[in-house]
């Protein structure tokens, strides 16, 4: 799909479809672990500073940040996306990843929680990731997350009531082509390592890629976002295989953690 034809789509999800505000806290309980599992690897590495919230939706993540003493600036191309954030006191505009209006070393620390899995090219997906280096500066970190293409395959061959898998399986399995079923507008979905080398590419050192939510995370898009035993038992669960290769990318989400060089 052309760049220019997914980017409408993807205003149109976000605007009319799909209420983003509510994914990271209250839609189910999927969305709780995935936000505080990022929150914790952030915490991990940065104690405080200047952030850059690329493609940081409603602005969930950049109010946690806030809370927390960071200085951050969140950038969307989602215009409700941008009044959202700015309903939570975070200081948000409308951008793109791609070509970001800062000058370099205006921050500390850079997320792209949504770029990547919303740009079909890997051209664009490494220019994205470039603009956060530049815009962070030397030794400064960049949180870049994926789509996990394992568990997108997983999903789609769910749904094969035939035991056919068609060009589009192989397609997502071998080179993280979305399907053309899904409602969602994902641009591609990532392996550890195809997440890592492109960081790699932008000029990044890749310390780590972490499976987000674990093995557990998706059985709790259909549960109630009340924290319960279960939600606890899967909160460990990441946590306990968080870099282990094979169970990190039976999260939905990877995220790898990069230092500019």
């Amino acid at each position: 799909m052309d760049q220019r034809e997914l980017d409408e789509r993807i205003r149109d999800y976000y605007e009319e479809q799909f209420d983003e505000s509510v994914r990271l806290t209250t839609r189910s309980a999927q969305g709780p672990l995935e936000h505080q599992r990022i929150q914790e690897l952030i915490a991990d590495h940065l104690t405080e500073g200047r952030v850059i919230d690329v493609g940081g939706g409603a602005g969930v993540h950049a109010r946690s940040l806030l809370d927390r003493g960071h200085r951050v600036t969140l950038v969307d191309p989602v215009p409700g996306h941008v009044r959202s954030a700015a309903q939570l006191g975070v200081d948000a505009q409308v951008g793109d990843a791609r070509s970001l209006r800062f000058a370099a070393d205006s921050f500390d620390a850079a997320l792209l929680l949504g770029p990547l899995y919303h740009l079909a090219d890997r051209t664009d997906r490494v220019q994205a990731l470039s603009e956060a280096a530049r815009v962070v500066g030397s030794g400064g970190w960049v949180f870049a997350a994926g789509l996990s293409r394992f568990v997108g395959f997983g999903q789609l061959a769910l749904g094969v009531t035939d035991l056919h898998l068609d060009e589009e399986h192989g397609a997502l399995l071998e080179r993280g082509t979305p399907s053309s079923r899904g409602r969602f507008p994902a641009g591609h979905f990532h392996t550890a390592e195809s997440l890592a080398a492109e960081a790699v590419s932008a000029g990044l050192e890749v310390l780590e890629v972490h499976g987000v939510e674990g093995p557990g995370g998706l059985s709790l898009e259909g549960m109630p976002a009340e924290e319960t035993a279960l939600t606890q038992a899967a909160l460990q669960l990441a946590r306990a295989g968080s870099t282990v290769p094979g169970i990190r990318e039976l999260s939905p989400h990877l995220l790898a953690v990069c230092r500019v060089r």
